[in-house]
Order: C-alpha cells, then sequence, then structure tokens
C-alpha cells in the first residue's frame, strides 16, 4: 500500500509475498515511478522486519541502490504503534470497500484492489490525518521517550 495523505493518492501492489526483497521492489516502484524527480521522499512505515533498506543491494546494483536510499527519509512508527501507521488505515478501508470476502485468483484480487484504489484516487479521496504528536504523547506515553 502506498498512500500520499494530503494529495488524495494511493496505489495497491499484490504480491506474492511480504518479504525484504518484496519491499525493496516497492521501494524502487516508489522512487522511479511514482516520484522519479523527487528529491527527498517521506516514508512512513511500521516495523515489519521485511523493511530493510539492505534489500535493495541485495536486488540491485550498488549505484541504483544508493540511488533510491538517498531519496528517502524513513520514518517508522512506534512499537506497538503500527496503528499509526496510514497506509495500514487505508488496507483497513480497502478490505471494507473494496475486496469480496473470498478472492478465488491473484489475478481476480489484483482486479478487485485496483477498481478500489482507482475510484478513491479519482474522487481525491485524502486523509485528514488529525492525531498531534501531543495526543500520541498522552495516549502512547509507554513508547515516547520523556522530554
Amino acid at each position: 500500500m502506498i498512500v500520499e495523505p494530503l494529495d488524495g493518492y494511493r496505489e495497491v501492489l499484490v504480491e506474492d509475498n511480504h518479504k525484504s526483497h518484496t519491499y525493496a521492489k516497492v521501494l524502487a516502484h516508489l522512487a522511479e515511478q511514482i516520484y522519479p524527480t523527487a528529491k527527498c521522499i517521506t516514508l512512513i512505515e511500521d516495523n515489519l522486519s521485511a523493511h530493510k533498506l539492505a534489500a535493495l543491494y541485495e536486488i540491485f546494483p550498488p549505484e541504483r541502490a544508493r540511488n533510491i536510499i538517498e531519496r528517502l527519509h524513513v520514518v517508522r512508527t512506534p512499537a506497538h504503534g503500527s496503528w499509526l501507521n496510514i497506509a495500514g488505515c487505508e488496507l483497513s478501508v480497502l478490505k471494507r470497500q473494496g475486496i469480496a470476502q473470498r478472492v478465488a485468483t491473484k489475478e481476480e484480487l489484483q482486479k478487485q484492489v485496483q477498481a478500489w484504489y482507482q475510484q478513491r484516487n479519482q474522487k481525491e479521496s485524502k486523509v485528514d490525518w488529525q492525531f498531534t504528536t501531543r495526543q500520541a504523547r498522552i495516549k502512547l506515553k509507554r513508547l515516547y521517550p520523556s522530554l
């Protein structure tokens, strides 16, 4: 799930697994296809073990991997706070709005997912995230350091 909350854009890539090499391919898609001219891409993600930038070096030439990594500013949600990740919230919306209960094939899943995100993009459905840092420090005080 790729989400640009303020622009109302999202894209969902249906892959066979959630391993580090798949993650690296998604990062390459993000940097080279979606935002090829961006100097800095802020990437907010949870702490999934597959989220390893080093995987880029495992599947791409070093120059290409370095180019992608240098343009990324990675922000990770706190442990046990992955619900703060907007992409995770969008996946929940996708599950409720866009996917039939059971999908027989990967191709059918891709069709349903693509139809959902194209409709959301056409409506420019933005994410109105109103959870402030101050609120997070109150609600999640055991996850944030004292300042």
